[in-house]
């Protein structure tokens, strides 16, 4: 069973957010101490955040999102397909208007320096005016959101006046005495309000989808951001007390592009996640005993409107605690239910009684109580059409992980067909359990008349240090790249996970239309013969030179360019290109051959021998000029095909070549059935072979001199190398230590100071 190790460290804010944030922090100082314009250091503080920002929207705009790892129930009438492209134009709409957002707010501040003093109160108010809508439109239309039922609605109402009143009392009792400008009036009052819904529905989203609580709460921030700034500018409060707009700016673009980020990476709305009580219950409270302290210390007495104001934040708190009373009531009660019914499932009878697994909620508190230990999330698939997860099946797995975890540790069930695991012991045993619980899992599940088997995987996270729906989330995140690797292995958070995920994304939003955009390219390694190091031929390496994501190489393209139906359209355009490179040196007098790399999903194409000669007759190459490549470790799996194309190549006059040949017992039993000319191997074959045996690479070449074939060493990367692959009678060579990848131009140059002999 593959295993991996635990690598990386802890999860951690991106440089570019540090840096920016540690330049507004200064910007904000220089503006405190005189040396820079209050308005001049605000708009520059916010203008590194909201650019930031704005980029990462853009290109989350035209992401989709992350493929799903796990079978999903389609609605009636819908398709997969359908589904996904629904999502991604979901995904590309919101962060697109979350962008529109984030620039209108960075807009608004950047323009104050440059107004006159007397126009800066119409910006605000319209900066305000713009972005507030946007971010309502933007966050109804976030993924995952599900409609409230009416005691929901009931207990988000009573939250969000809660938490208003006392912002708008906060509001009422701070502001300066005397006459309140009508726009600090309408600034104050509409966001206290905006400001206590975007917090609940942040508190409330905290758990059930992160990314939908960042957007809130950066979201919260920005708006409370340029509230404050119109009821400054409406009181003409002087210039270094528009300093105060910068943190909340700043902190509003990064997190809400952070939480769109994070979205976009395919996070999956956890069901029976309910948001902490604290908040809801002491905030209002807090709030008002905070503002009143403050108008006590300074004005010392309280007018009857300010009094009546102070005491209406009190029903809704009642109104709230009397609410939670009565869910959690009904919880107890699900729980309840729920584990009967899992015990019957699992049997009362037997050594499992009173351990079936908990519910959802109940993993969530056990998370809460715990100090250390280690989660494990197994997903599970069916192997074969035999593998039907009904009751029965799910029974028997649920034993097998009761069985096999502690008696301490927590088992429960999460969705149709995964399960968690929460241990005590630390993340190196509990890595031990995982592989343990999946070959329990792999053992055969008796049904009448046929034994099913089930495959599965498991992701691991730490529980230290974490919110437990931050751990489920990245236990999750590991337990999808394990399904990714293969299954039937143990995969271990870091914090890289989530960078390759939106890696990945970013892959596939940009590779379709590379080639219609002529981001594709390749460069060209020389292939030398090792008697006199002169030119033979090259290899075309292909390479994606993209303008947002940079050089991108064929390990982390290709399996993209599969999973996207791609292929064929790179491999077209490779063969095209390396045919006319070809017929261009051809016609400076170089006899040299071209290799050209292919997949067997490539090579499987019917219609590969015909385009092939179709390239090469039009740019006039001598088939024999061309080399055909495919990798010896992807053949097996469709050798008779692979066979069938070689030999359709070879009559065309074609070369044909098995690339990265591993010298095994089963390279070597199919290494008769390949039509090949040409077997390429790496250096690890030139070093010495163990317990003082001769290189495994004075076989290989005495093999391919048998067989009639050429032996090209590649990889070599320094002169010992080179000597032991020649001294073992190989012709061919290909390395760093030998000449490096080029574009065309730079190769061409490097072959004149070689004579022009053809071989």
């Amino acid at each position: 069973m593959p295993v991996t190790h635990p690598a990386g460290p802890r999860s951690r804010p991106p440089l570019p957010d540090l840096a920016v944030s540690l330049a507004g922090a200064l910007l904000v100082l220089a503006g405190a101490a005189g040396l820079v314009p209050g308005p001049a250091a605000v708009a520059l503080a916010v203008a590194g955040g909201c650019a930031l920002a704005c980029v990462r929207l853009a290109w989350l705009a035209g992401a989709p999102p992350a493929p799903p790892t796990s079978p999903e129930p389609s609605p009636p009438g819908t398709t997969p397909t359908g589904r996904r492209a629904r999502r991604v134009a979901l995904s590309r709409r919101v962060a697109g208007i979350l962008d529109v957002a984030v620039l209108a707010a960075g807009l608004t501040v950047a323009v104050l320096p440059l107004s006159e003093p007397a126009h800066r109160l119409p910006v605000a108010l319209a900066g305000l005016a713009v972005t507030a809508p946007l971010y309502a439109v933007a966050l109804l239309r976030l993924p995952g959101r599900s409609r409230l039922s009416t005691r929901e609605r009931l207990r988000r109402g009573v939250d969000v006046a809660g938490l208003g009143v006392s912002l708008v009392f906060a509001g009422w009792v701070l502001l300066p005495p005397g006459p309140v400008p009508p726009a600090a009036r309408a600034a104050s009052v509409g966001g206290a309000v905006a400001l206590a819904a975007l917090l609940v529905a942040a508190l409330a989203e905290r758990r059930r989808r992160p990314g939908a609580a960042r957007c809130h709460a950066g979201a919260a921030a920005t708006l409370g951001g340029l509230a404050l700034l119109v009821v400054l500018l409406a009181y003409a409060a002087p210039d270094r007390a528009v300093l105060a707009v910068a943190p909340p700016l700043l902190a509003g673009a990064l997190v809400t592009a952070a939480g769109a980020r994070r979205t976009a990476v395919g996070e999956r709305p956890r069901a029976g996640a309910t948001p902490a009580a604290w908040p809801g219950l002491t905030a209002p409270a807090g709030i008002a005993a905070l503002a009143a302290g403050q108008h006590l210390w300074t004005v010392g007495e309280f007018t009857a409107p300010a009094i009546a104001l102070g005491l209406s934040v009190i029903p809704p708190m009642v109104v709230r605690e009397v609410l939670a009373a009565a869910d959690q009531r009904r919880r107890a009660e699900r729980l309840a239910a729920s584990e009967a019914r899992l015990r019957h499932l699992v049997g009362d009878d037997g050594p499992l009684a009173g351990a079936a697994p908990v519910d959802r909620a109940g993993l969530v508190r056990a998370l809460d109580r715990r100090a250390g230990g280690a989660l494990l999330v197994v997903d599970l698939h069916g192997a074969d059409e035999t593998a039907v997860l009904d009751a029965p099946v799910l029974a028997e797995v649920a034993r097998r992980l009761r069985a096999g975890a502690g008696p301490h540790d927590v088992v429960a069930r999460l969705t149709d067909t995964e399960f968690a695991v929460l241990t005590d012991v630390g993340p190196v045993l509990a890595y031990a359990l995982g592989t343990r619980l999946l070959v329990a899992l792999a053992e055969p599940c008796p049904r009448p008349g046929v034994a099913s088997r089930i495959r599965a995987s498991a992701g691991l996270a730490e529980t230290t240090g974490g919110e437990p729906e931050d751990v489920l989330r990245q236990a999750d995140l590991a337990r999808r790249r394990a399904v990714q690797l293969g299954r039937d292995r143990v995969e271990w958070y870091d914090a890289y996970l989530e960078e390759q995920l939106v890696r990945r994304l970013d892959l596939e939003r940009e590779l379709p239309g590379a080639v219609a955009r002529g981001e594709l390219d390749l460069v060209y390694q020389p292939v030398l013969a090792l008697a006199d190091r002169l030119p033979v031929g090259t290899e075309a390496l292909l390479r994606w030179r993209s303008p947002a994501l940079g050089t991108v190489l064929p390990d982390e393209l290709l399996p993209v360019a599969a999973d996207l139906d791609l292929l064929g359209e790179l491999g077209r355009w490779v063969l095209d290109r390396a045919c006319r490179q070809l017929a261009d040196w051809s016609e400076g007098g170089r006899a040299l051959w071209m290799a050209v790399n292919v997949t067997p999903r490539e090579l499987a194409a019917p219609d590969f021998v015909a385009r092939t000669a179709t390239a090469l007759a039009a740019y006039d190459v001598p088939p024999e000029r061309l080399v055909v490549e495919v990798a010896e470790p992807a053949v097996a799996a469709e050798l008779s095909t692979v066979v069938a194309r070689l030999a359709g190549l070879r009559s065309l006059g074609v070369r044909t070549a098995l690339d990265d040949f591993r010298a095994e017992h089963a390279s070597l039993a199919q290494l008769r059935r390949l039509p090949i000319d040409l077997l390429k191997v790496g250096p690890h074959l030139v070093g010495p072979g163990a317990d003082g045996q001769r290189p495994l690479i004075d076989v290989v070449a005495n093999l391919g001199d048998r067989l009639g074939l050429e032996v090209v060493v590649e990889g070599l990367e320094s002169d010992a190398q080179v000597a032991g692959a020649r001294r073992a009678g190989c012709h061919y060579g290909q390395g760093f230590a030998l000449a490096r990848p080029a574009p065309a131009e730079r190769v061409e140059a490097w072959f004149e100071e070689f004579p022009s002999t053809p071989r």
